[in-house]
């Protein structure tokens, strides 16, 4: 395996998983338009989201006030940190690398997809497993790992609740932090009446237990636990798991072997930088001053221990980050610790919801970093999926600016060609008579409407007809209205 970060332009072509090679990615723009008009137009929908990220606007206020007034100094140095990890990711690896080596970790550096489950098929078959555990992981989600082992006969089970849920429903996560934000408690319940043959109206409480018994039954049958990694530590050779519900930790260390699954940007230089960044992660994420555990891994099982896996697998997934970090603009986007802030400040997701998306990463980060994981010319539509209010960029934990990414991405794709000539030529018009007074100037306000709304038709598909005033500016500067 490739022991070194190399930047590949045409990784998202190598990344294509089962599920996308079989569509035609020219149609992803169409498909995006189309299911996040049905899901604008649905009112049940929208009402459970609000209610969701209701509750979580009433509990982020909270969180912060442990940083007692300096949240915005724990935000900049925070992303003075990841500044500091993404300009020398290099090196940090290559630490982390050694330090967990040292402990009987063996490290596997994977460029894209194909390359980490091919070495996560092996060691699979090499245990002869039959019964993997996961726990939540949005980089295994992003290779599609449950419908890989599920090809090679391996029962993939997601032990995070949200998860499981989704899971049972045969949908992908909804959202980064709460993969089933989109649904009730009775969705729920129905759902698993459906599934599993409970009683029908069961409470939260009552359905949780039932998914624990479940869930407590496949730690006990694996012979494999799975688990991503919110941070991968670098001076002391550790991967740092936050999670709610203790999942994680089952996952890890029950099983005799386990595998994490970490993107090569979630390292941060010193194990000291957790106490800044697991409070960040918490309040940002779920607005709570700290997760229920959080848990440090070094390693497998030492020789005097009594507890955690004989082995200890870290893939390290490069997948088209590289791409990111090529360019000294977009790389910013690698500072993001996935706490899903943007997506609930962002209004178009609050609209659409994160299946329309269609991507693993949805909202205002997925907009940015998609493109680049996955290909400029087939994800380009969901950098212009978006209002550039800032929002997104007002409350990221680690200040990244977000919708100016989202204007680089729009720049990229135009200097790269994946704009039509028809776009490009509207544009320029537009370009060449907003700069000439004499040519704005030019006919009535009906005219202009019927120019802009009738003509340029791509403009009003989605939006409302534009509305020229019946003067133009220097008529009515003519005319004295100045105020």
């Amino acid at each position: 395996m490739h022991r070194s970060i190399s930047v590949r332009r045409n990784e998202a072509e190598e990344s294509d998983t089962a599920d996308t090679k079989n569509k035609d990615m020219k149609d992803t723009a169409a498909s995006f338009i189309a299911k996040s008009t049905i899901k604008a137009a649905d009112l049940d929908h929208r009402r459970k989201i609000n209610f969701n990220i209701g509750k979580y606007n009433a509990v982020v206020p909270q969180g912060k006030q442990q940083f007692g007034g300096n949240v915005m100094l724990a935000r900049e140095r925070a992303k003075n940190r990841k500044w500091d990890a993404i300009e020398h990711l290099d090196r940090y690896l290559l630490e982390f690398e050694k330090k967990i080596s040292a402990r009987g970790a063996k490290v596997i550096w994977a460029e894209n997809a194909d390359q980490a489950l091919d070495e996560i098929g092996k060691i699979c078959k090499e245990k002869n497993c039959k019964t993997l555990v996961k726990s939540k992981s949005m980089v295994t989600e992003e290779i599609h790992l449950n419908h890989y082992l599920e090809t090679m006969g391996i029962e993939s089970v997601e032990t995070d609740l949200g998860e499981y849920i989704q899971q049972l429903d045969e949908e992908p996560p909804y959202h980064i932090v709460t993969p089933a934000m989109h649904k009730s408690k009775e969705d729920v319940a129905r759902l698993f009446a459906d599934k599993l043959g409970t009683p029908a109206g069961l409470t939260p409480e009552e359905l949780t237990l039932v998914a624990r018994k479940i869930l407590r039954e496949k730690y006990v049958q694996a012979e494999v636990g799975v688990t991503g990694a919110n941070f991968i530590v670098a001076d002391v050779g550790g991967i740092a798991v936050t999670e709610n519900e203790g999942n994680a930790r089952l996952s890890c260390a029950w099983p005799k072997t386990h595998i994490v699954v970490v993107g090569i940007e979630k390292v941060i230089p010193s194990i000291h930088d957790l106490p800044l960044f697991w409070p960040l992660l918490a309040t940002y994420g779920t607005g709570q001053r700290i997760t229920s555990y959080n848990t440090l891994v070094t390693g497998p099982r030492q020789a005097n221990e009594t507890d955690g896996p004989g082995e200890m697998y870290v893939v390290l997934l490069d997948n088209g980050r590289t791409n990111l970090l090529m360019n000294p603009t977009t790389r910013e986007a690698l500072y993001c610790i996935r706490c899903g802030a943007c997506l609930n400040a962002c209004p178009v997701y609050k609209n659409i919801g994160g299946h329309s998306y269609e991507t693993t990463y949805s909202g205002p980060i997925g907009k940015v970093i998609t493109p680049h994981l996955r290909g400029m010319d087939d994800y380009k539509h969901l950098s212009y999926a978006s209002s550039l209010c800032g929002n997104c960029t007002e409350v990221c934990p680690v200040r990244i600016n977000l919708h100016e990414l989202l204007l680089e991405n729009r720049h990229e794709a135009v200097a790269e060609g994946s704009s039509s000539l028809a776009e490009r030529l509207a544009w320029k018009m537009w370009k060449t008579a907003s700069m000439n007074r004499s040519m704005m100037n030019m006919g009535n306000g009906r005219m202009k409407n019927w120019v802009v709304n009738k003509v340029f038709k791509g403009w009003t598909a989605h939006r409302a007809d534009l509305d020229f005033s019946e003067k133009t500016f220097s008529e009515m500067w003519k005319g004295g209205k100045r105020n």
